[in-house]
């Protein structure tokens, strides 16, 4: 015997649009609604849903009370659609895909890190494309996490990361043993000298090696600065072994920069100083066989696994792909 349908009611005559009561149809009503338009049966519909045939049937009363029109016509045997219903059905399933949307979009904010960040960085690497490639990713991705930039000194950017001041740094090679690094970008080095320096006008006239920088002063660095990492930077010793005569000490970029005006030492810096520390009285100097610098965003294996952390690392890398 056929399963009685909607308790047995009979199709009802199209009602008369009921006044806006201010009760807008719900989207779990609109759901139940469609699950009976694919169904045509009361008694599956409300086995899928999980709910009672008697539940099923007062919330779609409720919904066409609510929208003033009946959706379905009911007899003893048979559910089908009314003109009205088969007209509503797509503007529904619209409503409850975009309700379904918005609760996906409120579950990913929901799960969005959010901390605070303190990167460090050495002389103009906050500046650099890789840097704000990296930072903009990670804010697309996690936009609840605040990131505090620290300019850190030639002495301190290693001790920075091993004390945990920073979590992570925007560096340049060669670092310490421990630390954990990931490539962002290489360019070449450049000499930075006094406007007045002979190399500067030697570079109009032909290539310059290191051997024409044989007889300049280097900048030096605090002694609590890495000498393994200034000695690279200075090429220091030079190709032919000759030991790299150092001058004056700089514990910065602008107190480096401050020493080479004066026309006291040069230094070697990555060619995008050229723009960065555009400067009166200095000049840029192509070197033909001086070795390229690498950018790398470093950490300490210690604090790996923070969320905050394991989010930059990962923004990098998108970066990086």
């Amino acid at each position: 015997m056929e399963h009685v349908q909607d308790e047995g009611r009979p199709t009802r005559p199209e009602r008369p649009a009921a006044p806006d009561d201010g009760r807008d149809p719900s989207a779990h009503q609109l759901r139940l609604f469609l699950t009976v338009a694919q169904e045509l049966h009361f008694g599956r519909a409300a086995a899928r849903l999980f709910i009672t045939q008697p539940a099923l049937s007062r919330q779609i009363r409720a919904l066409e009370s609510r929208l003033g029109v009946d959706l379905l016509a009911r007899t003893s045997r048979t559910v089908s659609l009314t003109p009205a219903g088969k007209a509503l059905v797509a503007e529904a399933q619209e409503v409850v895909d975009a309700m379904a949307k918005l609760r996906h979009r409120a579950a990913a904010h929901s799960r969005q890190l959010h901390g605070q960040l303190v990167l460090g960085f050495i002389a103009g690497d906050a500046a650099m494309p890789h840097t704000h490639a990296v930072l903009n990713e990670l804010h697309a991705r996690h936009p609840r996490i605040t990131v505090e930039l620290r300019s850190l000194s030639f002495g301190d950017q290693f001790e920075a990361l091993a004390n945990g001041e920073v979590q992570a740094a925007f560096l340049r090679p060669p670092l310490p043993p421990g630390l954990r690094t990931m490539r962002l970008a290489t360019e070449p080095r450049v000499a930075c000298v006094a406007a007045t320096d002979p190399l500067a006008a030697l570079a109009a006239e032909r290539p310059v090696t290191l051997m024409d920088c044989a007889e300049h002063p280097i900048v030096d660095v605090p002694a609590r600065a890495s000498r393994a990492w200034w000695d690279d930077w200075a090429v220091n010793p030079r190709p032919d072994g000759r030991a790299v005569h150092f001058g004056p000490v700089a514990a910065d970029i602008e107190s480096l920069l401050n020493v080479v005006a004066r026309g006291a030492a040069m230094s070697f810096l990555p060619a995008a100083a050229r723009l960065i520390y555009a400067r009166p009285g200095i000049a840029y100097v192509d070197i033909a066989d001086v070795p390229g610098t690498t950018s790398v965003l470093a950490w300490s294996p210690a604090g790996h696994d923070r969320p905050v952390l394991a989010a930059l690392l990962e923004a990098a890398r998108a970066t990086q792909r």
